[in-house]
């Protein structure tokens, strides 16, 4: 879709449908719509005087103009009550009116973000009014065939304001939404790729293709380059399959040449039978979507990249299938892992962690300013935050604040657990340093607190999105499938970053 923003008033606007919006408990159209209502002698606010529309979040109403102004229709959207009112409902708002309007097969809006008065900066209002129509469209098609399943697309979103002073900071905001939500789209694509068309190897061209594009630098090792750096865990869960790892490196250089980086580290097990703990088959076609960390942080360089942010940011991504084979690893096994540790693997399901070991070494080699690893690691972070939390630990409380705001910035929610240091006991292993797994109590924890080690004194943060990267019902602006989780979250972690050191450094 083609977002643009013009000068000019809603009412003289000739398109299909001009969308403005109403809050629950007024009386009468405020804003753009009041604009509208003069224009339309009043069947907006007649609609609302009769009850046939309250203003109810989500809901919406499409009235015909029948030639009194030059827009053919207006879609009234409900913004729910005032003072609840916020930038993730107004995603929802803009995704949810967006699909209706394609439902009605029309190819062409125009929206004002005037609600009347508002405590949001308007570039933050276009930004989230933009991501929400944009994430609320996506679908993943490439695979369909039947012409029902081939419905058409809005091509063009015009937002019109009659404020010149208000102009650029609502073409930022729209900007930048639209580069995150390439981004989303990215994510979400590799994501719901079934995994024959996803296999480590093709992941690693998708991403150099992602690289050509936003004019990173790209690198993706072999098994023989990481047998030679000791990548034994991450090589040890890769023998059950045919296929090959690949160790992916994409790096931006937008800051100083000398500042430290910003590591991001993703899971990238393309498809994840189990290995020889093998999964129950109820489900087990979803897990193509064991490498929705690395498809995160991949899309989330990108957009950093496209948005020229001002620092440096290296993104990482372990990629191997889990399979059971001959040359499979076995429950039993001791693994040495690049950092020297050892580990007892007492359950090959326990994977991610074991990828992720050798890739947060490895990301140490960059001396990095902080390293975030983010992965569908344990089913138990779904037990413990349903759905839709990301379950967050970490060892550096300013890291964690800004993680924080991040998700308070994007509405990508995140919990914060505890890394309780009396549960490292419970992954001593006997026969080696440690083991993969410790007991079911506190399984998100322990998995982290593996981690952790390799992570050692630099600046951590890790993120498990064992939850919400698959989802199984709709959201307001996140389609049933792949969300993309993470993308918005570490994007904005980015930026802010980017923006306090410039402020630190002119």
């Amino acid at each position: 879709m083609n977002i643009t923003v013009k000068r000019g008033s809603l009412p003289d606007l000739d398109c299909e449908v001009l969308l403005v919006g109403h809050f629950e408990e007024n009386k009468a159209p405020e804003g753009a719509a009041r604009l509208l209502d003069e224009g339309c002698n009043g069947i907006i606010g007649e609609l609302i005087d009769r009850g046939d529309f309250e203003g109810k979040l989500y809901t919406s109403s499409v009235m015909y103009t029948r030639g009194s102004i030059a827009g053919k229709r207006i879609l009234i959207a409900g913004l729910g009550k005032k003072g609840e009112f916020d930038l993730e409902k107004l995603r929802g708002v803009f995704s949810k009116a967006a699909q209706k309007i394609r439902d009605l097969g029309i190819t062409q809006m125009a929206a004002s973000l005037d609600f009347g008065e508002m405590k949001f900066a308007i570039g933050d209002v276009a930004r989230a009014a933009v991501e929400g129509a944009l994430l609320g469209l996506y679908r993943f098609t490439p695979y369909k065939t039947l012409e029902e399943d081939k419905k058409g697309e809005i091509s063009e979103c015009i937002i019109v304001e009659n404020r010149p002073e208000l102009l650029e900071d609502i073409e930022k905001g729209a900007q930048t939404a639209q580069i995150i939500s390439r981004a989303v789209y990215c994510a979400r694509d590799l994501v719901s790729t079934p995994s024959n068309d996803m296999t480590p190897s093709i992941l690693a061209e998708r991403a150099a293709a992602i690289a050509t594009e936003a004019h990173l630098t790209f690198e993706a090792l072999g098994e023989a380059a990481m047998g030679k750096l000791g990548m034994n865990a991450l090589l040890g869960v890769a023998r059950g399959s045919a296929e090959e790892a690949r160790l992916i490196i994409l790096e931006y250089n937008g800051g100083k040449k000398d500042d430290p980086p910003v590591v991001l580290v993703g899971k990238g097990i393309t498809f994840d039978s189990g290995g020889i703990s093998i999964k129950p088959s109820d489900k087990m076609d979803e897990m193509k979507s064991d490498m929705a960390g690395g498809a995160a942080v991949i899309s989330a360089i990108k957009a950093a990249a496209d948005l020229k942010l001002p620092l440096n940011v290296v993104a990482i991504v372990p990629a191997t299938e889990n399979l059971p084979g001959g040359r499979a690893l076995k429950p039993g096994d001791v693994l040495k892992t690049m950092s020297g540790l050892t580990v007892e693997v007492k359950n090959t399901d326990a994977e991610g962690r074991l990828i992720l070991a050798d890739a947060l070494t490895f990301a140490k080699r960059y001396n990095p300013a902080a390293i975030v690893d983010i992965a569908t690691l344990t089913g138990a972070c779904v037990v413990a935050l349903g759905d839709y939390l990301v379950g967050m630990m970490g060892t550096d409380e300013e890291l964690k604040k800004r993680i924080s705001a991040a998700s308070d910035a994007t509405g990508e929610a995140v919990w914060e657990l505890p890394l309780w240091h009396e549960y490292d006991e419970l992954i001593k292993s006997d026969v080696a340093d440690i083991k993969n797994v410790g007991t079911r109590a506190g399984g998100t924890i322990t998995a982290a607190l593996f981690l952790k080690r390799f992570a050692d004194e630099c600046p951590w943060v890790h993120l498990d999105i064992a939850g919400p990267a698959l989802l199984s019902t709709d959201k307001p602006y996140i389609p049933k499938g792949a969300s993309g989780i993470g993308v918005r979250l570490l994007t904005q972690f980015l930026m802010d970053r980017s923006q306090a050191s410039h402020v630190s450094h002119p």
